[in-house]
């Protein structure tokens, strides 16, 4: 019972077994590692606390209980988590509007909406629903991502030269910019040029070094002599004290508000994060669990806002600080956030100093690589539906925002998968002179076999397709009988693609396209899934015994040739006047000399090949 406990107990929280199995030898690489991340880290959380819309406080709650959370529960050995730009942008555009102004109530929706955030990780995880990290398609994700960065980046420009904007959408913000540009305020604007120029230039200069919290102390120091004096704005004097949230005053009809936002925020920052995830894992040669991260996630956001903090996901830019200084454990993680917390409770007096221009410029030289086009150009050579789809979710996204635009995205994408499987693509498959089944060329190197129509559906069948597939094979035999004066005897079914599951539907109008293709005296052969269809038809029949089912294409086909082989034969007897002895299916089968083989190169691969058929060669 003990054992089953301990296993189970690392089964929930997979950091730990990792930790508990640590190395001596590691602990230099955490050690340099977790001291750089929370340099990193420290001037990109309190930048994202400002563009969340909250404290800069905030910001280092929201890295620190949740990086030592998924230290323990997550199953990533570099993800570092902590404030994102595309989860800190959809929390302030759900909040702002339902705060109307009271920054008491803002915070109380931004913890509420974090701990939902996390409720709706957990419940997913409980479901083994991991999977939904495939449900962002990667060309919505990127388009989530670019629309996020130009709306980060505009958002910005305000705090970065310094004039007042009433302007909160995208569209409005750039028709005013001209007339707000008139009212420049230049100490804030040299401060911005300032900052931007000393991040080049420690970047190109010292690229080992954490060159954004090294310009954000030399930006505080100057701020604390002179901003004053200018009228540069700073982000003022703050406590490490925990402010006191009154839940007895919270409205409880705001939950849901953000009931959808909390887990349309869910699936960004599970995305998100696996997509990190699963990048470092594999260039480290490791497997991690959705459906733990998921978990892990979930807590860490809980965690973060029971200590009122925001929402994190896994923080590409930290982890890739991580994984180059060589971490090798979660106690990466712990180590970061021990130093956050010392600079919470020790270091909060110079805070105040920093520059409200200096975080802009951060804000958007981080925001800066989210901004990918280049990817998006890709996939108009590759792939024209990925490419409208990142298109569309830029535009979206721009025009009527992240979670307006995100589920749009999601819809648009689903309704391009529906199409795919209402009216999928489709082959008709022939032999090459070698005997090799491959798609029909009209080069003319792969022939139609004579007599036959060979078919693949590239969809399951189901209830909703059903009756275009049927419609389908009936328009193709009419067009071949019309062109070659009523030549197909048989219509071969590649059941491998388009037979999946055992829909009442699809069995139903199997039948009826058997029927009616009979009464043409055409027969139906279904190839491959052997077993299962048998099984399936035995429950919707009682019996199968006129249903012509093989493992393989290769199988049918070698008994279609073999049934005509057998047929010319007798009647060749018949004309030389031999007696006529009855033939069967193994006669015809040892008799026949056909040599079709599966070209993998078409992908005709059968898990049910060599089910019924162990004792057949493939090659006669």
């Amino acid at each position: 019972m003990a054992i089953l406990n301990k296993q189970y107990l690392f089964h929930l929280m997979p950091g730990l077994a990792n930790l508990l199995k640590y190395q001596r030898g590691w602990f230099s690489y955490d050690l340099r590692a977790g001291l750089s991340v929370a340099a990193v880290a420290l001037p990109v959380a309190i930048a994202y606390a400002e563009l969340t819309g909250v404290s800069p406080i905030v910001g280092l709650y929201a890295c620190i209980l949740p990086m030592i959370a998924y230290a323990i529960f997550g199953s990533s050995r570099q993800l570092i988590i902590g404030p994102d730009a595309a989860t800190c942008a959809i929390i302030a555009a759900v909040v702002a509007p339902l705060a109307k102004g009271n920054p008491h109530i803002y915070l109380q929706l931004v913890i509420m909406m974090t701990i939902m955030t996390g409720i709706w990780c957990l419940i997913a995880s409980k479901l083994h629903l991991g999977a939904l990290a495939d449900l962002l398609s990667r060309p919505i994700l990127t388009g989530l991502l670019n629309g996020v960065a130009i709306t980060i980046i505009t958002g910005q420009l305000s705090k970065v030269v310094g004039y007042e904007s009433s302007a909160n959408q995208l569209i409005e913000r750039i028709i005013e910019l001209p007339s707000d540009i008139l009212t420049t305020h230049w100490p804030t604007l040299a401060t911005s040029i300032v900052t931007l120029l000393l991040l080049l230039l420690f970047k190109r200069l010292t690229p080992k070094l954490p060159a954004t919290l090294i310009v954000m102390i030399i930006m505080t120091t100057l701020a604390a002599f002179f901003a004053e004096r200018v009228g540069i704005e700073v982000t003022g004097r703050f406590t490490d004290k925990v402010e006191d949230i009154d839940i007895k005053n919270f409205q409880p009809g705001l939950l849901r508000d953000l009931l959808v936002p909390s887990l349309n925020l869910a699936l960004v920052s599970f995305v998100s994060l696996m997509l990190t995830a699963r990048s470092f894992a594999s260039k480290n040669r490791y497997e991690i669990d959705a459906n733990a991260e998921f978990r892990a996630l979930g807590i860490a956001n809980i965690v973060s806002g029971l200590s009122q903090g925001f929402a994190v996901s896994g923080a590409s830019s930290r982890t890739a600080v991580n994984d180059s200084i060589g971490g090798k454990t979660q106690l990466v993680s712990i180590i970061a956030a021990l130093c956050i917390a010392f600079v919470l409770f020790f270091l909060t007096s110079p805070l105040q100093y920093i520059p409200i221009p200096s975080l802009g410029v951060v804000l958007i030289f981080a925001t800066w690589s989210l901004i990918d086009f280049k990817s998006i150009r890709k996939l108009r050579r590759r792939n024209k539906e990925a490419f409208m789809l990142a298109v569309f979710t830029v535009v979206m996204v721009l025009l009527v925002g992240v979670i307006a635009g995100i589920g749009l995205a999601v819809l648009v994408g689903l309704m391009q998968f529906l199409r795919i499987i209402f009216r999928p693509t489709e082959s008709l498959l022939g032999a090459d002179a070698d005997g090799r089944i491959h798609t029909l060329s009209r080069s003319g190197v792969v022939e139609p076999i004579k007599d036959t129509i060979i078919y693949r559906f590239n969809s399951p069948l189901t209830y909703f397709n059903v009756a275009y597939f049927k419609r389908r094979i009936l328009h193709l035999v009419e067009n071949e009988n019309t062109e070659n004066q009523d030549s197909v005897k048989w219509v071969v079914v590649d059941a491998v693609s388009a037979l999946t599951h055992p829909d009442v539907s699809v069995i139903a109008s199997l039948k009826e396209l058997k029927q009616e293709l009979a009464d043409e005296n055409i027969s139906i052969l279904l190839a491959g899934r052997k077993t299962e269809l048998t099984k399936w038809l035995r429950i919707e029949e009682k019996k199968n015994s006129d249903w012509l089912l093989f493992p393989d294409l290769y199988l049918a086909v070698r008994y279609i040739q073999s049934i005509e082989q057998s047929t010319e034969n007798e009647i060749n007897r018949k004309d030389e006047g031999e007696v006529n002895e009855p033939s069967t299916l193994d006669r015809a089968i040892e008799n026949s000399n056909v040599n079709l083989q599966l070209d993998q190169d078409d992908e005709i691969t059968h898990p049910s090949i060599n089910e019924d058929s162990n004792n057949i060669p493939k090659e006669v």
